[in-house]
């Protein structure tokens, strides 16, 4: 029970990755408010407390701060603080940097850098210590794929982001790291997989797992494991990093070489 009586706030907490971490913090003791714009948050938060959870759902879409301030506010009056910030919430449509909308371009912009920037200013004033755990990717950062651009920019643009904000709140007592995941097994992947091939999406996430070393994708309770270690006093000294969990799928430096 390593986050004990903490309380977490999670963005994207009703499906995926958001919902694996949600699933391992409310195991391991926390506190879980839910801040979702995805229909299936209802659904979760019943299903969570029917197993005896202390969990709670909020409507928002993070990029409407006036809405992210005001569930904020809630939460606080309610618990009396927050321990714990995962900014999970993210988009990835797939299309070519040319061919993309600048729309398109918006929409992953506006959720995956301004939501999470909006979620965190929010946040911050009522942490007195504690931990934020940025969802960054190996995309970006590290490997990319056609069709990622919008994506991997704003990816690789959070691993900026985590440092910075590392930087200024480590005199706070609040600590600021992310998780790159390679592939994890969620609805995210789901639907790039169907954007990629919709006739054989199964194809696509085999030929994935085939290019792992470990041969699968992850689950998102082994994100979840990785995000309570992050939030919890076990990872005390730890600040200003970017994790990566992939299953080894960016170590081979080719698919062929070797012996």
């Amino acid at each position: 029970m390593k986050l004990q009586n903490k309380v977490a706030v999670i963005t994207g907490g009703a499906m995926g990755n958001g919902l694996g971490i949600t699933k391992v913090f409310l195991k391991e003791g926390a506190k879980v408010a839910i801040l979702d714009y995805d229909d299936k948050l209802e659904d979760t938060i019943n299903n969570l407390q029917k197993e005896g959870y202390e969990v709670s759902g909020y409507k928002a879409d993070i990029r409407d701060m006036e809405r992210v301030s005001d569930c904020l506010d809630s939460i606080n009056k309610k618990y009396g603080n927050i321990d714990i910030l995962v900014n999970n919430a993210g988009v990835c449509r797939l299309e070519t940097f040319m061919d993309m909308s600048d729309e398109l371009r918006d929409f992953h912009f506006d959720i995956n850098i301004k939501g999470t920037w909006n979620v965190t200013k929010g946040t911050i004033p009522y942490m007195k210590k504690g931990s934020i755990i940025n969802l960054s990717s190996v995309t970006g950062p590290m490997v990319a794929d056609s069709g990622e651009v919008a994506y991997a920019t704003t990816k690789a643009a959070l691993i900026g982001f985590t440092k910075g904000l590392a930087a200024e709140l480590v005199d706070k007592n609040i600590r600021v790291n992310a998780i790159m995941p390679g592939y994890i097994m969620t609805p995210m992947v789901e639907g790039m997989a169907k954007e990629s091939n919709a006739e054989n999406p199964e194809s696509v996430v085999d030929g994935i797992a085939k290019g792992i070393p470990m041969e699968r994708l992850g689950t998102i309770e082994e994100l979840g494991n990785l995000a309570a270690f992050l939030a919890s006093d076990e990872s005390s000294y730890i600040t200003g990093q970017g994790i990566v969990i992939d299953g080894g799928s960016t170590l081979p430096e080719t698919m062929t070489m070797g012996v």
